[in-house]
């Protein structure tokens, strides 16, 4: 059954459990790839990176671990990620 935790930005973020409790995330500090292929279809406004950054740094998101951390968060915002630093919330 999936899971699903609103992101502030009007993004969403839906989880697919794999069975088992997922771990929490807070993103302290992350870097997108804004230099990838999508930058072509913002060829006639400019790519809103601050905006896109200061939406996921903060959020608490809910992953398997950190590889599905950063599946979640690039499926989420449509980039990829070049870097991360996150903590681990406990419950």
């Amino acid at each position: 059954m999936p899971v699903v935790m609103n992101v502030t930005g009007g993004m969403s973020l839906v989880t697919v459990t794999k069975g088992s409790e997922l771990m929490q995330f807070q993103v302290t500090e992350i870097e997108f790839d804004f230099d990838d292929d999508y930058e072509e279809a913002w060829k006639d406004e400019p790519i809103p990176q601050q905006e896109i950054i200061d939406d996921t740094i903060g959020q608490i998101w809910e992953a398997d671990d950190e590889d599905d951390l950063i599946d979640e968060i690039t499926c989420a915002t449509g980039w990829c990620i070049k870097s991360i630093d996150y903590r681990h919330v406990l419950s």
